[in-house]
């Protein structure tokens, strides 16, 4: 990805919106926007299966309020998340 915040800010890449409750992989992503409401049921980062909610979220299984932006720190990207409600549209890297 290009190391250029506005890029990021910009999605140079391209997002994908995920509103339903199955599991989204495959994808690499550096932040996503909460569209509505949403609790997230699982956030994995940089190819792993460890649950980095904590790392993001205070509250790991409470209501994240709609326009919130999460990104990724440093180097980390995010590769997987799933919704138990709610929308995110995620910012591709």
């Amino acid at each position: 990805m290009d190391g250029n915040p506005n890029s990021r800010m910009a999605a140079k890449n391209g997002t994908y919106t995920v509103n339903d409750t199955s599991a989204v992989t495959g994808k690499e992503f550096s932040s996503f926007y909460v569209s509505s409401d949403a609790v997230i049921a699982d956030l994995e980062a940089n190819g792993a299966a460890a649950d980095v909610r904590a790392t993001y979220i205070s509250t790991a299984g409470g209501t994240v309020s709609a326009g919130t932006v999460i990104t990724a720190s440093g180097d980390n990207y995010f590769s997987g998340i799933t919704l138990t409600s709610g929308e995110v549209t995620l910012i591709l890297r």
